[in-house]
């Protein structure tokens, strides 16, 4: 975890993103805006789809091949988790799905991890709605989403357009991408990516089932904080997994206690929207905060227009579950893979015995 703090204290941001930063801002405001006037909770769903795809800078060669990517893949998560609440056995199944599926991005890079996170959260998100929302079926979520989305998309051609860059630009080729992957993925070696796999697997699934089970209003707090936990590098030390996943529930700790003393969702948007700005303009390039980061805004944004943050101790009980969860599985898989360790030495050296 001290690695961690001492990257975010030396961290030297770039040079913004302002064109991107514009696009988020304006394309958050408008559902936000539309929400908080019309009380209605599809605007929720168009807020976190257009905070999604702005994640993509348009003004990059693949930014609106990324965008249109993210918007889709997103809807579909939402929408998948808002039907997997109420049938236990889909949701086991489906957040065993998106760990394995978020572990074997990474192995490809950043950037294709950084996909994997996001749909992993949209997922997360349309589990834990279902409690607090009056939206009755998954097919709005993913239509609401997707319609947030285009929205932004629509801002983005904007912003090619007054930088003088063609609407759509050149592809490139399919086979020299796929070698630019697999040269990323032979970096990893595939024990490792195993004993990863496997946690992200298990961690991810128990948190969806016991979502599913226990019925807690706002479960992403749960499944989100071991999401979260578990980018974090947990099997390195045991020491450092503790550190990792007490700093997630001190961070998920102050903002609930913000949440709970605004409780106003008009003052709430007045300070999440320049937030929410300022961080696409200098959005990490490092994973690990980026994870941080883009939760964070992801929850500030499900969270606006929330009318419940008299019950702060849900949330609270919600984040503390998660990360004792993802803590228990990361310990469980280190201890087996000591085990499996000092087992090999010994029949290295039984065999290597006179």
């Amino acid at each position: 975890m001290r690695r961690y703090l001492r990257q975010i204290l030396r961290w030297k941001p770039g040079h913004p993103a302002w064109g991107a930063a514009a696009v988020t801002g304006f394309g958050c405001a408008l559902p936000l805006l539309l929400g908080l006037f019309s009380g209605h909770p599809g605007f929720l769903w168009a807020t976190v789809g257009a905070f999604q795809a702005a994640k993509a800078d348009p003004l990059h060669r693949l930014g609106m091949l990324r965008m249109l990517l993210l918007i889709g893949l997103g809807a579909c998560s939402a929408g998948l988790g808002f039907w997997s609440a109420h049938h236990p056995l889909a949701s086991l199944g489906l957040f065993a799905f998106y760990a394995l599926l978020l572990a074997w991005l990474q192995r490809f890079g950043e950037e294709a991890g950084k996909l994997g996170i996001g749909l992993a959260i949209c997922l997360c998100l349309g589990q834990g709605q279902v409690g607090v929302s009056t939206l009755g079926n998954a097919q709005a979520v993913a239509v609401l989403f997707a319609l947030g989305g285009l929205w932004v998309t629509l801002l983005a051609f904007g912003l090619r357009g007054m930088h003088g860059l063609r609407m759509w630009p050149y592809m490139p080729r399919l086979l020299g991408l796929l070698k630019v992957l697999r040269r990323h993925a032979r970096r990893t070696p595939i024990r490792q990516w195993r004993v990863q796999a496997i946690t992200y697997v298990a961690a991810a699934a128990l948190a969806g089932l016991v979502v599913n089970l226990t019925e807690q209003p706002r479960g992403y707090w749960l499944t989100l904080a071991v999401f979260t936990t578990l980018q974090l590098d947990l099997h390195k030390s045991i020491v450092r997994a503790i550190q990792a996943g007490l700093a997630i529930f001190l961070a998920a700790a102050v903002l609930i206690y913000l949440g709970h003393s605004l409780a106003e969702p008009a003052l709430m948007v007045m300070i999440l929207l320049p937030l929410v700005t300022l961080s696409r303009a200098f959005q990490a390039h490092h994973y690990g905060l980026f994870v941080l980061q883009t939760t964070l805004c992801f929850v500030l944004l499900a969270e606006t227009l929330a009318q419940d943050w008299n019950l702060p101790q849900i949330r609270l009980i919600n984040a503390l579950t998660g990360v004792l969860l993802a803590l228990s599985v990361a310990l469980f898989m280190h201890l087996i893979q000591r085990w499996l360790g000092r087992r090999n030495q010994r029949r290295e050296k039984s065999g290597s015995a006179p």
